[in-house]
């Protein structure tokens, strides 16, 4: 399997607002790992993914009232 690493600049400010976000990504099906570097100033959300892409991850964390975009390297 290809792993991929997706990198998003978020509205995420600190780690309770991280937290209700969280259940978001455990249900999706192709990410294996995710953090949020809140010390970051754009509040940097990595992922490890298989098999997802980043428009699935930014539709569904947007749909749920977070900011999310992808960072292009």
């Amino acid at each position: 399997m290809l792993m991929e690493i997706l990198v998003f600049k978020t509205d995420l400010r600190n780690r309770k607002r991280v937290s209700s976000m969280a259940p978001h990504l455990e249900k999706m099906k192709g990410i294996i790992k995710w953090n949020v570097d809140l010390q970051d100033a754009d509040k940097i959300l990595r992922i490890e993914s298989g098999s997802i892409s980043a428009g699935a991850i930014e539709k569904i964390l947007q749909q749920n009232g977070y900011y999310c975009e992808e960072l292009q390297d």
